[in-house]
Formats: C-alpha cells, structure tokens, sequence
C-alpha cells in the first residue's frame, strides 16, 4: 500500500510527458509566480530549475512582485538567478515560460500583458481550481494534489530526476507551507509519503521549521497583535475576521509576506466556520482573505467577488473602503453560510 503513493497517477504522468514534450536541452525557460509569492510557488519555482538544469535547460525566476525574504533560501542555495527586476524583457528572451501555481492569467499582475503577448502561450503546473482566464493550454493540473509542490515532485518523476538536498529542500517547502505544517485538510497520505522521501534525500525538518515559522521579525508579532484588536465574531453565523488597516504594515515595518498566517487566528475560535481578513490596500481597494472549515466553500465565496482559489482557502480584491467591503463581505457570507439553529 506505502509503495503505491509514490506511483504518479495517470493522468499526471500524461499531461507531465506533454508538456516535458514542448522543452528540450539548451533552452531557456523562465518561471513564474502568482503576485505576493508563497511558500508553494517560490518551493515550486526553485525545486523546478533544479530539475530543468538536470536535463540541461536554463532556468530562471520573473516574478511579478520581489521574491518573499523568508523563501530567499532557495534561491540561493539551488543557485537560481532572479531576473524578476527585468520584467517583461525578461520573458522575451526565454524560450518558453513555465507558471506554477496559477490558475488565471491575471494572477500574474503586471507580467499578465506580456505573458498574454508571447508568441507561444505558457505551461502550466498548478493545482487550483480553474480561473476565469487560463494562462496557457497545456496543463499539469490536479486540486487532489496538496501543493503545486507535490505535482514538481511526478515531474521529478517522470523526468527520472534526482533528488538533491535543495530540490527536496524546495518541494519540502512548496508542502509544509500549502499544508499548513501538515495540519490542513489537503495533507493526504500521499502528501505524507511524498514528505517522508523529502526527508530521506536531506531535508531536514527542525531547520526548516525555524526557517519557517520561529525566524520572524518582532514587528509581525506588533502586526499580529494590532490585526486581533479588530477581531470580530458572529457566533450565529460561525463567522470570524479581523483587519488590517492601511499603513500597518509600514508602521511595524513588515512586508505583506508577514500576512501569511494571521487568518489562521481567527479561524482557530471554537464554533467559527469562516474567518475573513480585510486588508486596506489604500486606494479603494481591499484584499480579503477567506479560510473555511469543514463544508463551507470558501472559493464559492470569494468568486463573487471576482476572486478565487482553494475550496478551504481562497482570496479576492474588492474595490471599496474597508468599512464598506466588510460590510459587503460579511452580509454576502451570512448568506451564503446560512443561520445555524
């Protein structure tokens, strides 16, 4: 039974083969992210080069926002060049782009124009559910998979490729981070299993955990505490959420990365089925960040308001004030939630 969790499914390993078939030796390929990269992209970027350099194809990162400080790791220690600085010229002398993690286009803000550009259109590693606007035609896509990490992984696979200490390093990442440290819902057996051959190739898992989770600034532990002095409950509705005002962030100086994780506070109230953070971007607009449990579907949610994302953990940028889109939010959520009896 173990053995068999290491097997790629099916449908993986087809659409793995069709889109390894569109690369060959001596190209140039450039990877990218969703805006505001996470633990999943930026594992999955670096894991990726490593395993594209194998095979003699160059690889290097354009993402369209700087590369998250606490994921700089990777970079450096798989030796990964970040072109992100050079945007739009930086696609243009690639061979092909790659996008991970990415359901939409439009996830890739400012690069979405010239990705849309490209004389051939993107390959796509993702595990979301899909967008509006697919970013390219040839997919390796699968909601099953816990992170877009573990889909590097069957590539890894199916490429025959190695395992080095910082490709494990970097899919141990894209996972331990997507999964909540192994805590959420989408940590399959497999996910486990994947997990433990990452261990066995050379991560190691306390470093990563200080990495991680106990390398923090002291201001995000000001942010943390700034966001709980907005809480707010609505037991009937099993709805929670906090704020983030604009110019928070500057204030403790942290950067949006220093986010990743403050939703979980009030998801962790007894009885809450939803938590919501709003945060004030400034300039009428507002990021909401939606994290369900148990059978409310967060990215139902957080599609009406032209957002998207995961079934327990999704997001949306709503234009408005912050009053008025939490105001918006919650009346749409009780709604859709329903009054519990």
């Amino acid at each position: 039974m173990t053995s068999d969790l290491f097997i790629v499914p099916p449908q993986r390993r087809a659409d793995i083969e069709r889109l390894l078939a569109e690369l060959t030796p001596g190209q140039t390929v450039a990877l990218s992210t969703h805006i505001n990269a996470d633990g999943d992209g930026c594992g999955s970027e670096a894991a990726l080069a490593g395993l594209l350099a194998q095979k003699g194809i160059t690889a290097f990162v354009v993402n369209p926002t700087p590369w998250p400080a606490m994921f700089r790791f990777l970079l450096e220690e798989g030796g990964i060049a970040d072109r992100s600085a050079e945007g739009a010229k930086a696609l243009a002398s690639a061979d092909r782009l790659i996008v991970l993690d990415i359901s939409d286009v439009r996830r890739l803000g400012q690069l979405a124009d010239a990705v849309r550009a490209l004389p051939k259109p993107p390959l796509v590693i993702d595990h979301h559910l899909p967008g509006d606007e697919p970013p390219g035609t040839i997919h390796v896509t699968d909601t099953l998979a816990c992170a877009t990490g573990e889909l590097v992984y069957d590539v890894a696979c199916v490429l025959g490729g190695t395992l080095t200490p910082p490709i494990a390093t970097a899919i141990y990442t894209a996972m331990l981070t997507d999964t909540g440290g192994f805590r959420f819902a989408n940590t399959s057996p497999r996910c486990h299993a994947v997990a433990a051959e990452l261990l066995a190739a050379g991560v190691d898992p306390e470093s990563m955990y200080r990495r991680i989770y106990a390398s923090v600034p002291r201001g995000r532990l000001a942010l943390i505490r700034d966001a709980l002095e907005t809480l707010g409950v609505d037991e009937g509705y099993g709805l929670s959420w906090v704020d983030v005002h604009n110019g928070l962030l500057d204030r403790h100086n942290v950067t949006a990365e220093d986010l990743d994780g403050v939703a979980e506070y009030p998801r962790s109230i007894e009885g809450t089925r939803l938590a919501l953070l709003f945060r004030d971007l400034g300039h009428g607009k507002v990021k909401v960040s939606f994290r369900s449990v148990g059978d409310v579907d967060s990215n139902t949610l957080a599609r009406r308001f032209g957002g998207g994302g995961h079934a327990r953990a999704s997001g949306a940028l709503v234009a408005g004030t912050l009053e008025e889109v939490r105001t918006r939010v919650l009346e749409e959520a009780r709604a859709f939630i329903g009054r519990r009896g």
